[in-house]
């Protein structure tokens, strides 16, 4: 069993959640995009700690009666012991306690890994969006989890 601890993210966490995005993504969030979402009124973000390290994190906006998951990462050093799941099931959670009633994201085409981490959490695939990452003109994934109140 790890020590993995979900919290929420207040302004301490930024330039840890700074530094696993450059390491995570090919076009990582700016700091202050990073320090804005903490006066977005629809945001929600965890924060996974490992002992003292933050060593991932991840977020959903609350629109309506949607959640969109903005991001998730995890500090590649601490890949594969339960960060991921811990984070979409946080995400999860916070979304059944505001009344939320279906969950979306878009991921890309190639990240197989991250494709796995949603399905295992119960998303499908309902769609493609052509070139959505502007960065690479990649195809974005759109996957969807209905009734979270199962």
């Amino acid at each position: 069993m790890n020590n993995i601890v979900i919290v929420p993210f207040n302004e301490k966490y930024i330039d840890d959640i700074f530094k696993i995005s450059t390491m995570s993504f090919i076009t990582p969030w700016t700091r202050k995009s990073t320090e804005e979402e903490l006066q977005n009124k629809f945001a929600r973000y965890v924060v996974a700690k490992l002992g003292d390290v933050v060593i991932g994190f991840g977020g959903v906006w609350l629109i309506l009666d949607e959640g969109h998951i903005t991001n998730i990462a995890v500090h590649p050093e601490y890949r594969g012991i339960g960060a991921g799941d811990m984070i979409v099931e946080a995400l999860i959670e916070i979304c059944r306690l505001e009344g939320i009633n279906s969950m979306t994201l878009e991921v890309r085409k190639s990240n197989i890994a991250a494709q796995a981490l949603y399905k295992k959490h119960g998303f499908i695939e309902k769609g493609i969006r052509k070139g959505y990452y502007t960065d690479t003109k990649e195809d974005g994934i759109i996957m969807w989890k209905f009734d979270l109140s199962k």
